[in-house]
């Protein structure tokens, strides 16, 4: 989180968020990346209470997503529910001390367990189940419709980390025009219903728990409408690039087909996959490389960087620089 917002977020907003959705007083805090994200309780039950500053994301937004969430779960798809507060409102907002607003959003906290990519369980019936929860989620979409007062989530092309000049170095220009290259690229891409939708966009084994036998979706915060392929490009993205952090090709493509193969045999059980998916996952494995790139030049500042960061940092940068994708499905 930005030093600014972080100074910010008082003792006082906390009660009063934990008040607002009739919380127990004790909490522990799990995330604190784009959103603040807390393990809360009311009486002996578990809960996820999300608090997000106005710079990252608006009421409208937030709304959004949430009436989405809500869809997906009575649609079956294996999400948290978003619940109103004592108020009747669904996300409550509360003034900062130099005026600005964090919102406070209540969800259930899902079922199952974290999988961790060294685990034994980060296999091929993970990689099935992950698959079908994502066709599930696709199929359900593709008939969701804004309730009413609810404002339209934006679109993929307005992500602030698309406008990677205001974040990375001057010095790189060629990232920046290769970025902006592909950008105008994808724009001409195909769009209906079948292709294009709402989807979550940061499906990678952080934001799911498994139960053993299915998984169970959570932080909905990067949603936005893009191409289903985006979805199904992003897990073996993050899957290829943190089992095998040293970046060897042949390894992470051996590994990627085996995840891919698995992935959409699940996917297929739930939903059609779109046509032209294959052909369109290096363009979405490469916009990847570019919103990631740009969010640790955003959000970690420079003498926070540790050698992981500055290591990844540079591999993101070359791939960007010669077109490449992180690895070639077949």
């Amino acid at each position: 989180m930005e030093p600014a917002v972080e100074q910010l977020l008082s003792k006082e907003i906390m009660e009063e968020a934990l008040s607002h959705f009739t919380l127990r007083p004790e909490y522990r805090k799990l995330g604190d990346f784009e959103n603040y994200v807390f393990e809360v309780y009311r009486n002996d039950m578990p809960y996820i209470l999300r608090i997000t500053h106005s710079t990252h994301r608006s009421e409208d937004e937030i709304k959004a997503e949430l009436d989405w969430i809500n869809f997906l779960h009575f649609e079956q798809v294996n999400v948290p529910k978003a619940y109103e507060s004592k108020n009747g409102r669904m996300v409550e907002a509360i003034n900062a001390a130099d005026g600005s607003v964090f919102y406070c959003s209540l969800f259930s906290k899902v079922i199952g367990e974290p999988v961790k990519i060294t685990s034994k369980l980060f296999n091929e019936k993970l990689f099935f189940a992950w698959g079908k929860t994502i066709g599930r989620m696709h199929h359900a979409t593709k008939k969701y419709t804004l309730t009413e007062n609810i404002k339209r989530r934006a679109s993929w092309d307005e992500d602030d980390l698309l406008e990677i000049e205001n974040y990375v170095p001057a010095q790189d220009t060629v990232i920046i025009q290769h970025t902006k290259e592909l950008v105008n690229q994808l724009t001409t891409l195909p769009k209906n219903s079948d292709n294009f939708g709402l989807i979550h966009s940061d499906i990678h084994s952080g934001n799911f728990f498994f139960d053993g036998e299915e998984i169970h979706v959570f932080d909905f915060d990067d949603s936005c409408y893009l191409w289903f392929s985006s979805d199904i490009a992003i897990p073996v993205y993050y899957s290829a690039l943190y089992r095998y952090p040293q970046g060897n090709k042949n390894e992470r493509n051996a590994f990627a087909n085996m995840f891919m193969k698995s992935f959409m045999e699940g996917y297929k059980t739930e939903s059609q996959p779109p046509k032209q998916w294959k052909e369109q996952l290096p363009l979405f494995l490469r916009l990847r490389d570019m919103t990631l790139y740009s969010v640790l030049y955003k959000k970690i500042p420079l003498e926070e960087r540790n050698e992981e960061i500055n290591k990844l940092l540079e591999e993101i940068k070359k791939r960007i620089e010669s077109n490449e994708a992180i690895v070639d499905i077949h």
